[in-house]
């Protein structure tokens, strides 16, 4: 799995010089998505996205927020990409370390992709970072828990998020690279395609046979969601009906919020399009709209790229997991020293 990891990693970055280099004289221009290929069809006349598509090769230090110093441009400067190079050399070096002295640790627990010229994988608004907290979100923001946050006290199950308690990772971060476990693959029969996640051991399911959506008084961690598909070749998906509430998770991944305190409301709206550009490449377009928490809709692009030989296995974050209850016993003994009353 990890020679998979850097190969693929090494592919991604050739993809991204490409497109990089197709907006040459503009930085800031967010290459279009080919739609000229027709991929083959199922047995029921379906465009087939059947396999296996981790996105363990996005994991290079691409954040979500761009940098302000990097302003509109959506891809790295010549001399910025090789300070890339260099930082995910570094990082894929301590990998060999460990393998030289025999041992394990960070190294072996963080894949990484190859470095790529991407300067976030927001495209808009155009500076690539999220749009303002409306008052309303910032309000919620305040009443999220989590064992990411540092400014709070741990005395019960709800001051963890749904991460943390391995319920689910929700979305829209599902659909992110993380450090682990970025496994996805594609089932599809007739009306239906299921995304199969690796982390938190989850299966999205997209309904395509032009059912209506449930009543909004119904939620889900991964709300329901409901496809078409366009043009011979894109999926286009709305989610809707996601769980609310104050322990729902963030977008959790590099360059995003770090104290998983991105809010989630009932009003939520996901738009994935999912167009497949070659046999084994998707451009993933999520565009996601929040009234309630967001005062503008953002939008990210990832390029996916096809891998049937990635095995993922058992997510089993409850076996043997104390760290919940650590947390409290620690917190409360801090607390307690500190001649505060547990609360």
């Amino acid at each position: 799995m990890r020679m998979r990891s850097i190969l693929f990693g090494l592919s991604a970055s050739a993809l991204a010089l490409s497109a990089a280099a197709s907006a040459e004289d503009d930085l800031t221009v967010v290459p279009a998505v080919p739609g000229d290929f027709q991929p083959e069809r199922t047995a029921w006349g379906e465009p087939d996205f059947r396999g296996g598509w981790p996105i363990d090769h996005l994991n290079s230090r691409v954040p979500l927020e761009r940098a302000a110093e990097h302003g509109n441009r959506v891809f790295l400067t010549e001399e910025e990409f090789a300070e890339k190079l260099a930082q995910v050399e570094a990082l894929e070096q301590r990998y060999r370390n460990e393998d030289t002295s025999d041992s394990m640790g960070i190294g072996h627990w963080a894949e990484m992709g190859g470095a790529s010229r991407r300067t976030s994988y927001i495209v808009e608004p155009a500076d690539g970072r999220l749009p303002a907290y409306t008052a309303e979100g910032k309000r919620l923001s305040g009443d999220m828990r989590s064992s990411w946050r540092r400014d709070q006290h741990f005395d019960w199950v709800t001051d963890f998020d749904s991460w943390d308690r391995c319920i689910t990772r929700g979305l829209p971060a599902s659909m992110f690279p993380f450090m682990y476990n970025n496994g996805m693959r594609v089932f599809q029969s007739p009306g239906l395609v299921a995304i199969q996640l690796e982390m938190v051991h989850e299966t999205r399911m997209v309904y395509t046979d032009g059912r209506e959506p449930v009543p909004r008084k119904l939620s889900g961690w991964l709300g329901m969601s409901r496809g078409h598909w366009e043009n011979g070749n894109t999926l286009v998906i709305e989610t809707t009906n996601f769980q609310p509430g104050p322990s729902a998770t963030n977008i959790g991944t590099t360059g995003s919020p770090p104290q998983n305190d991105t809010p989630v409301s009932a009003q939520a709206v996901m738009t994935e399009r999912l167009t497949m550009t070659g046999p084994d490449s998707i451009v993933y377009d999520v565009t996601w709209n929040d009234p309630v928490v967001f005062a503008a809709p953002w939008t990210a692009r990832l390029d996916w790229q096809r891998d049937d030989d990635y095995q993922m296995f058992e997510y089993a974050c409850h076996e043997g997991n104390v760290q919940v209850r650590n947390y409290i016993t620690a917190s409360r003994a801090q607390r307690a020293q500190e001649g505060k009353v547990a609360q």
